[in-house]
């Protein structure tokens, strides 16, 4: 699992869900569970000052295909704004999943341009988590890459 993976390497994990019933899970996994939603981007903001790496895993977002929409968009463009003025120093962003596809594009598109904006070193991942495994180690090597001199 990716937080087992983290925790392993003396990193402190915590994930986010939008709902309450999204916390056990995270709980389950190891991972410090957190109430917050990108629709309000403040409410994630109050969880990164002691946070090196964000991972946006956003694509399998559900709700109103509007409302994700937004999430990957404008929402999204909110909050690679704002933490330009926090310790992250690194964003993984999630382009594969059950999201429309060209949502997921205009969301790796922005995250990309954050990252020749404001020189935060960025991973679009477009692998689809068919071995979650497999997927999980990989997405925790993408932190150590992000925070590898030279990122």
């Amino acid at each position: 699992m990716l937080g087992e993976e983290l925790l392993a390497q003396g990193w402190a994990v915590r994930g986010t869900s939008r709902r309450e019933q999204g916390l056990a899970p995270i709980a389950a996994a190891g991972i410090e569970p957190a109430l917050a939603d990108l629709d309000r981007v403040g409410t994630v903001l109050e969880y990164v000052a002691d946070v090196a790496v964000v991972y946006l895993l956003l694509g399998s977002a559900a709700g109103e295909p509007e409302m994700v929409a937004e999430l990957h968009r404008h929402r999204l463009e909110r909050l690679l704004e704002k933490l330009v003025d926090t310790p992250v120093r690194g964003v993984v962003y999630e382009a594969a999943g059950s999201v429309d596809p060209a949502v997921l594009a205009d969301g790796a598109e922005l995250v990309r341009a954050a990252e020749r904006t404001w020189r935060i070193p960025v991973r679009v991942v477009t692998a689809e988590q068919d071995d979650h495994g497999l997927w999980s180690q990989e997405m925790g090597k993408l932190a150590l890459e992000l925070l590898s001199p030279g990122a």
